[in-house]
């Protein structure tokens, strides 16, 4: 490790003769800051449980400068798509899991705290906002922004669009309200079934939590002990309806009732991630599934088309912005206690901000698939098959 650092040291001493901001840090070695400290967070509200996560977290520098290096980027890269659909070079569905302003934050902390907390051999199922998590399980800007424009270099290579993306153990990305709660379990089911310690985190919004579906897989899911967090991204409302119009109980972390569960502030990184981790040792154990509710805001509207003004108040959205923004909170926990610099954190944005314009440059020169790959993937591994066309005596071939 001390090696490494030293490595990095050098390559930013390196930088130092371009401009009188990043002399400022090359004059800083990484000795001069705080390797590791240690911060209070909200207690959780409990339900069937005796015990909750720790009160305290241990964060290292490294591991914040990686959070706020993708909590920075997930943000920029949703300000980009939300550019390139005003410009109509994004068509259809577009919801994004953050704001569209350069001030607006959102729900970065759960996505970047959630993955904090398992492994990568874990396994993730998100509803139809799947950007930040495509991120997060391994896709990248460029992969993402060029499946939302529909090009060949899309990470489904064009063909899903904003709600269906995919990655090694990430499943999507799924348009049906509340369908991917029984898919995760089905996806549990296969982790309990293959004996190989791995477990599934499978998430929906306040407004699926509603579904009957989710109800039966709650049940499911206890019967047969699964290895399944479920988990609540509470951000207020569904649609346009806030929670309390829409839910007679909007304690969602314990709509489980047999199951335990656990609320917590979705807008602290290490919060989400103690919780995450408290709940993948639950399911490891053999205890069988948990419940998490995330209480956390979208600070946008639902979707595009969508202002977000029309059911609540600016100012609404200004208090909440203005109190409890998740970079915000980690940027000054960093800054306050040593452990990076202003200059540091603000080479970070202009490199995150150089990696979302080339990835947006990629995403409009990139080719659309051609026709004949309409109809390829449609199954894995498998020998070319005929697919009929809009009529019978049309065929089209699916390669796998």
């Amino acid at each position: 490790m001390q090696k490494m650092l030293t490595i990095i040291s050098n390559v930013l001493r390196g930088s130092a003769s371009r401009n009188g901001t990043r002399v400022v840090v090359s004059a800083r070695t990484y000795a001069d800051f705080t390797p590791q400290a240690t911060f209070d967070i909200k207690k959780c509200d409990l339900h069937r449980l005796e015990e909750g996560p720790p009160q305290q977290a241990v964060l290292t520098r490294e591991e914040g400068l990686q959070y706020y290096r993708t909590m920075q980027t997930m943000r920029r890269m949703e300000l980009k798509a939300d550019q390139l659909y005003k410009q109509k070079i994004i068509r259809g569905f577009c919801h994004l899991y953050d704001g569209q302003s350069l001030t607006d934050s959102s729900q970065e902390a759960c996505a970047v705290g959630i993955e904090a907390g398992i492994n990568l051999t874990d396994h993730l199922i998100t509803a139809y906002r799947a950007h930040g998590y495509t991120l997060t399980r391994g896709g990248t800007v460029r992969e993402i922004l060029a499946e939302l424009t529909g090009r060949r270099g899309g990470i489904a290579k064009g063909k899903g669009g904003s709600m269906h993306m995919y990655t090694k153990n990430f499943y999507g990305g799924n348009g049906i309200v509340g369908a991917q709660v029984p898919l995760g379990a089905g996806v549990a089911l296969a982790c309990k079934y293959q004996e190989k310690n791995e477990l599934c985190v499978c998430l929906y919004g306040d407004g699926a939590a509603n579904q009957g579906q989710i109800f039966e897989t709650y049940n499911m899911a206890s019967l047969w002990k699964l290895p399944c967090i479920f988990i609540c991204e509470n951000n207020k409302y569904g649609m346009g309806t806030s929670v309390e119009r829409a839910a007679a109980s909007t304690d969602y972390y314990k709509r489980g009732d047999f199951i335990p569960g656990l609320r917590v502030d979705g807008m602290d990184v290490l919060c989400v991630r103690e919780a995450t981790k408290f709940a993948a040792e639950h399911c490891r154990s053999g205890k069988g599934p948990i419940l998490m509710e995330l209480q956390t805001y979208r600070y946008h509207g639902h979707s595009m088309s969508d202002p977000g003004i029309s059911y609540r108040t600016r100012e609404e959205i200004q208090e909440v912005r203005s109190k409890s923004d998740p970079i915000s909170m980690l940027k000054d926990r960093m800054l306050n206690n040593n452990m990076a610099s202003v200059e540091e954190l603000k080479e970070i944005d202009v490199e995150v901000r150089k990696e979302i314009e080339d990835a947006a440059q990629f995403a409009t020169t990139d080719p659309e698939p051609p026709l004949d790959d309409l109809c390829n993937h449609l199954f894995y591994n498998d020998p070319p098959i005929e697919v009929r066309g809009t009529n019978p005596w049309t065929k089209l071939k699916s390669v796998s």
